[in-house]
């Protein structure tokens, strides 16, 4: 069975390293969803690395839920949720675009 504590325990231990791994991954990752959607890419490759970038920003946000689960409240903990948030509705809107721009050449043809 999966022991939460460890892995709560596991991410403020190694909070330094979990978020200078997460937060440039994050930004780069959804980066590069948007210059493929602006570029034109199909939208199975945009999809691909929308889910790749959202995952990042996902685990961005549960790790510092288990700084918000014991209490801590500063600023950091409010900017990276902002942080994975925005990049979350960033690929979500890139994919959104393409199919709306693939939809409206398709009426156009």
């Amino acid at each position: 069975m999966v022991d939460i504590d460890f892995w709560f325990d596991f991410s403020r231990t190694h909070c330094i390293a979990i978020c200078a791994v997460l937060v440039p991954a994050n930004l780069l990752a959804t980066l590069q969803t948007m210059l493929m959607a602006a570029f034109g890419r199909s939208i199975a490759q945009v999809q691909l690395m929308a889910a790749i970038a959202t995952v990042y920003a996902l685990l961005l946000v549960l790790h510092v839920y288990t700084w918000f689960a014991i209490g801590v409240v500063m600023a950091p903990t409010f900017i990276l949720t902002l942080l994975g948030t925005v990049c979350i509705t960033i690929n979500f809107c890139a994919v959104l675009y393409l199919k709306k721009r693939s939809q409206l050449q398709q009426q156009r043809a």
